[in-house]
């Protein structure tokens, strides 16, 4: 797993998710220049105190597993400053008495992927003080220029109605002042309902979700930190903010008919969350990318405990052989191969080859052309 210096170099310039300086010092303070060609997309990431927002957000951000985010409070700071993805320090998260993470008023994060995009995550307290100076003296600066609003509900809330309630005023504020923003709900802390009940109720809060957001479309997910469902939501939000994902996806297709591959993933190189894909057979797992995205990060960290740097990993059975290596920048590759003629070496040559390509593509002003066959 040892990283020759070129790849050295490719972890140290791959700034990931980095922090905003605090508010009131320039743009350039803690080592944070936002290039001038960046393009930011705000995100803002809502949800009534205690539903589980600051949780997801340190997984998928913040490389926690799940069992560590029952101690997150008042050190999740210190965490996120030594993994270059903390926000502002203008905001706090603290443990109450009980043991419940809270978090205090909006904490910003810049998240990069793929080169130019930016994520501009706004990650906004739950505390109902707070709710109700975001619909009214702070409603233009929060819901000003949203691409994407993520709401949390806790699926098994005491307090539904008023979840509803401060729902429907983040779509009127939306459709006010962001009216093209897509919306995602995401039903969290579904690992607590009971099995055979799961995908009753699940069905049921869509349905009334759906209803409230009219005239706006919503697109709903069952989530839990505890299995692959939130790496699912997340890859499914981020998919929707890339701005050239359909020349990628072209030029993933091309690559896979090229190399003869089955399936070729695509996972962004700091969260490990899917990206793109292609396959030519069909799979029997319709959750195999998330499950992948989760078992290889978790693999990542226990490296990270030995001090050790994953760099590539190749497992193979009289089935098939499957790649991950390091592909841009910006992104892993995972190569399928079930023709048992193909050496793993040629493949392996593949993708070293491909890289360049896909390095022009993941900026925005990328080449028009694609790979093409041979």
């Amino acid at each position: 797993m040892e990283e020759s210096d070129s790849e050295r170099k490719m972890e140290k310039e791959n700034l990931g998710p980095r922090m905003d300086p605090p508010i009131g010092e320039p743009e350039g303070s803690l080592g944070w220049v936002l290039p001038n060609t960046a393009m930011k997309k705000k995100v803002l990431l809502m949800g009534k105190s205690g539903s589980g927002k600051t949780s997801m957000r340190s997984i998928i951000f913040a490389n926690y597993i799940a069992r560590d985010t029952r101690r997150l409070g008042a050190t999740i700071l210190d965490r996120l400053h030594s993994l270059q993805i903390n926000s502002s320090l203008s905001t706090y998260s603290l443990v109450d008495s009980v043991g419940n993470t809270k978090t205090f008023d909006v904490e910003h994060s810049h998240v990069r992927f793929l080169g130019n995009l930016v994520l501009n995550l706004w990650d906004c307290g739950g505390q109902d003080t707070f709710m109700e100076n975001y619909f009214t003296s702070q409603r233009d600066n929060i819901f000003r220029n949203v691409e994407v609003l993520i709401y949390v509900f806790d699926v098994e809330s005491r307090e539904l109605e008023k979840d509803m309630h401060y729902y429907q005023s983040c779509l009127e504020a939306i459709l006010q002042n962001s009216p093209d923003a897509k919306i995602f709900c995401l039903v969290h802390k579904m690992d607590l309902v009971q099995e055979d009940q799961r995908d009753l109720i699940f069905k049921e809060r869509e349905e009334d979700l759906r209803r409230l957001s009219r005239p706006l479309e919503c697109s709903c997910f069952r989530t839990s930190i505890w299995d692959e469902t939130l790496y699912k939501a997340w890859s499914s939000i981020v998919y929707q903010l890339i701005p050239n994902v359909q020349q990628l996806e072209m030029n993933l297709r091309n690559f896979a008919e090229i190399i003869e591959a089955d399936e070729v993933l695509l996972f962004e190189r700091a969260t490990f969350l899917v990206i793109s894909h292609y396959q030519c057979k069909k799979q029997r797992d319709a959750h195999r990318f998330e499950k992948i995205s989760n078992i290889i990060k978790q693999f990542k960290l226990s490296c990270s405990k030995l001090a050790a740097s994953f760099q590539s990993m190749e497992v193979r059975n009289s089935n098939f052989a499957a790649f991950i290596d390091i592909f841009t920048s910006n992104t892993y590759v995972m190569v399928v191969m079930s023709d048992p003629s193909i050496p793993s070496a040629a493949t392996l040559i593949n993708i070293r080859n491909a890289r360049k390509h896909f390095e022009k593509l993941e900026r925005v002003d990328g080449p028009k052309q694609c790979l093409l066959m041979r």
